[in-house]
């Protein structure tokens, strides 16, 4: 017989078993769906991550406080002490450092506030930054109206904001905000500008957020502990060492550190904190290539057993076709087609609801649609093992049997 002919007899065996046929498909549909859905959106993740943190700039770093209570992986940190950058020590930075590149402080002010206009307000899920008139520069904002702060503004304290899209978008619906009053933590700004979309990765909101002077970030949210960020943009990427020697050398004066001390200060590249996440990505990456495995596992079983039976079922079957001149290896080849096809028709639906799972999940996150060719062709092939592992058992015994037994087989 013929690999054509193979399947056909194996189409035919599975009609005749449809709901037997049906459930073995699902639970190796349901095992790829799992692998090739988890993994795409983590592709898709990955690229939004990427996408995001380049916005920033691969030519840029960050002189952040090093007492950070963030953790990837399940590694934390520890604590030892270290103190926040003040805003003296970061305005003495920013004052000192010669290197040809532009410097910016900024600070986080509030995680969560609520800005109101009118009679409308948003969810009390704003960030509020206080930035320089550097800052829209270093931290990759562009504007799509309006102006930056000016020089005067960020040194008075004036009471100006730039709105993320999404806080405008809310606010204003599709009016101009530019000349708009808002209230945020019951203080009034005048609206200045409006940021350009920047989106989201992994539910981190790059539009719900209103930038305000850095003077008056310290006068509305005052306090003690506040930690201010320098960021520094360098002209060119091979410039990034050595403004980041001189940047060391320069902060650690500051911060009067004694030479055989460590830094109580960190620095990260731009690029550093998206790696540190795709690197914890990579923990649920093989998590879920475990369970995709595991469930294929019992699917292998479970297709066996069915193999099995049907060898069982189908023994006269057998005994005729080797009656007719059907050889071991021709019995051989019908049972592992079987088996085979059994298992890529259930790959390929895995396959499809897993572009969809996947995709899914990567879109409600803030990715891209993809489609993962590798995970594809890896699915396919998984099934293509699973199919002649749990085949190849039944397949050999069947093509074993004694002829003139299996006629007599009832």
């Amino acid at each position: 017989m013929t690999v054509g002919e193979n399947i056909k007899v194996a189409l035919n065996s599975i009609r005749g078993n449809a709901l037997r046929t049906t459930i073995t498909s699902l639970i190796i549909s349901i095992g790829i769906m799992a692998l090739v859905g988890i993994l795409t959106a983590i592709d898709g993740i990955k690229g939004s991550i990427n996408e995001n943190f380049s916005n920033m700039g691969s030519n840029s770093f960050n002189i952040k406080n090093r007492a950070s209570n963030i953790h990837f992986g399940g590694r934390r940190k520890k604590n030892k002490g270290y103190r926040s950058i003040n805003f003296a020590e970061a305005r003495e930075f920013k004052r000192k450092f010669s290197y040809p590149a532009i410097t910016s402080i900024s600070v986080n002010a509030s995680f969560a506030s609520q800005i109101r206009a009118g009679s409308e307000k948003t969810n009390p899920n704003n960030m509020i930054m206080g930035g320089d008139e550097k800052y829209l520069l270093a931290a990759g904002y562009s504007l799509a109206n309006g102006r930056n702060f000016t020089a005067a503004e960020v040194q008075f304290g004036n009471r100006v904001v730039l709105l993320g899209a999404e806080v405008k978008s809310r606010l204003f619906k599709n009016r101009n905000a530019e000349g708009e009053i808002v209230s945020i933590g019951g203080i009034k700004f005048k609206v200045i500008g409006v940021l350009g979309e920047k989106g989201a990765s992994m539910g981190f909101g790059g539009d719900r957020i209103a930038i305000i002077p850095l003077q008056t970030a310290r006068q509305i949210f005052p306090n003690p502990n506040m930690s201010f960020v320098i960021t520094v943009v360098v002209n060119h990427v091979q410039e990034m060492e050595a403004a980041i020697g001189e940047a060391t050398g320069l902060f650690r004066n500051i911060r009067k550190i004694h030479f055989h001390d460590e830094e109580n200060f960190e620095i990260m590249k731009s690029d550093s904190l998206a790696n540190m996440v795709i690197e914890n990505i990579s923990y649920v990456t093989l998590a879920s290539t475990f369970i995709g495995f595991i469930t294929l596992l019992g699917a292998a079983i479970g297709l066996m057993n069915i193999m099995l039976v049907s060898v069982t079922e189908r023994t006269r079957e057998i005994g005729v076709r080797k009656a007719l001149g059907a050889t071991a290896f021709n019995i051989r080849s019908q049972f592992l087609v079987e088996s085979l096809v059994i298992c890529q028709i259930g790959g390929v639906g895995g396959v499809i609801l897993g572009i969809l799972i996947g995709n899914g999940v990567s879109l409600i996150v803030g990715g891209a649609f993809i489609i993962p060719w590798f995970w594809i062709i890896s699915g396919l092939l998984l099934c293509f093992l699973v199919g002649l592992v749990s085949g190849i058992y039944p397949a050999i015994k069947a093509s074993k049997l004694d002829p003139i037994e299996a006629l007599r087989f009832e």
